[in-house]
């Protein structure tokens, strides 16, 4: 199984597969509106913009596991995200990236990651960098702040 075989449900309530992507850097970010690092969002869309012409998908997954961070609805999420901090990048359903509920997608990327193999996701906002095939670069840490992944991506894009 590929990164691109799973199942996803956009914020809207549309599922597809991740397959659309395909051959674009991707990072995946689980993300929360009620967080420390919620500012976070700010610095994710200026690196979208920067290089979304030259492949670059962010990609983000609301999560409510971290001290009920996110308890809206997958609208109120949307309407927060764009109001708040004009985010154009693709938002997803809300999902859980730990425990027996984990979702697909974060069974996939905690398996197959190069640095914390296995590990759960410690808190909002930790990212994941795909490459153009779908092999995981990257795993960053909250605090790893999306302009210091810039400079990351700078250097492969």
């Amino acid at each position: 199984m590929s990164i691109y075989d799973i199942t996803v449900e956009n914020i809207l309530g549309f599922e597809n597969t991740l397959k659309e992507y395909k051959g674009k850097f991707i990072i995946i970010v689980n993300t929360a509106s009620k967080c420390g690092f919620t500012p976070q969002f700010e610095g994710l869309e200026k690196l979208y913009k920067e290089y979304k012409a030259k492949g670059l998908i962010i990609i983000g997954f609301p999560c409510n596991q971290f001290k009920n961070q996110d308890p809206g609805t997958n609208e109120e999420i949307l309407s927060f995200c764009q109001s708040t901090y004009k985010i154009t990048f693709p938002m997803y359903s809300k999902i859980d990236v730990n425990g027996d509920s984990r979702h697909e997608l974060y069974k996939f990327l905690i398996m197959n990651t190069p640095r914390k193999k296995g590990k759960d996701i410690k808190w909002n906002f930790e990212k994941f960098l795909i490459s153009r095939e779908g092999k995981i670069i990257n795993r960053y840490s909250s605090v790893v702040t999306p302009y210091k992944i810039g400079k990351n991506i700078k250097k492969i894009i």
